[in-house]
């Protein structure tokens, strides 16, 4: 995995450290060369990942989206806080009336469902557009997540969600964020109201798909939230 590479990295940047005859300015520049390698190796591996997927007869989510993803989901997995291949992406970027949920084996290089996805209703209505982590906001968090254990609640088998990332989603757990099935997430009520259904904050999925997504990405799978309003900047905000 693309993960296992930062130790090679690290070595060549101590590598320089140790050379005796090595300056400042010299180090310095050495530094700022292996950063880019590194950057550059990232993303031409990324890239490659994504242009090896197996759609599944499904859209593939745009490139830049499932970069961001993909650098998280290999950080949260070079720190053990995340344990499965699977990467649930969610693109809040996009119409409500689309599929903009993807749930990926990336084992295998493999789409396994695209679907509709309901955000807040104090989020937005078509589209995405205000978020929140705070309580009784009605709003949903971006950013990125690992998934918990599946409990029976008011709306079925539900799957709970930690947040990573102080000050945007670390509350989700005791706000009651979590995965679930809703009947207002589908085509039919795209149809009778011109757009999805909305939640208290959750990241509520078509009735009949929930049981089948929920028990391939719980148990400690990478789910992230995306939107273009907030920049990559998960790993300061990380939850250690």
């Amino acid at each position: 995995m693309i993960y296992k590479i930062y130790p090679l990295l690290v070595f060549l940047l101590l590598s320089f450290g140790k050379d005796s005859k090595s300056t400042p300015e010299t180090k310095k520049v050495a530094t700022k060369s292996i950063a880019r390698v590194e950057k550059l190796t990232v993303e031409a591996k990324i890239e490659g990942v994504y242009h090896a997927l197996n759609p599944n007869n499904y859209q593939l989510p745009e490139l830049k989206t499932f970069s961001e993803a993909l650098k998280g989901f290999y950080l949260l997995k070079e720190k053990g806080v995340i344990q499965k291949d699977i990467l649930t992406l969610i693109d809040f970027s996009l119409s409500s009336n689309t599929k903009r949920l993807w749930v990926i084996d990336l084992a295998t290089n493999t789409v396994l469902f695209q679907s509709l996805v309901a955000h807040g209703r104090n989020t937005g209505e078509e589209y995405a557009s205000a978020f929140s982590n705070n309580n009784s906001s009605f709003k949903s968090s971006l950013g990125f997540y690992a998934t918990g254990e599946i409990y029976q609640g008011k709306h079925g088998a539900s799957l709970r969600l930690d947040g990573l990332e102080r000050g945007y989603n670390n509350n989700a757990r005791e706000r009651g964020v979590v995965v679930h099935g809703a009947d207002y997430v589908s085509e039919s009520f795209i149809r009778n109201h011109k757009r999805l259904g909305r939640s208290q904050g959750c990241p509520a999925l078509p009735v009949e798909l929930t049981g089948k997504i929920i028990q391939i990405i719980k148990d400690k799978s990478c789910l992230y939230i995306y939107h273009p309003s907030r920049g990559f900047a998960m790993e300061e905000k990380l939850i250690s």
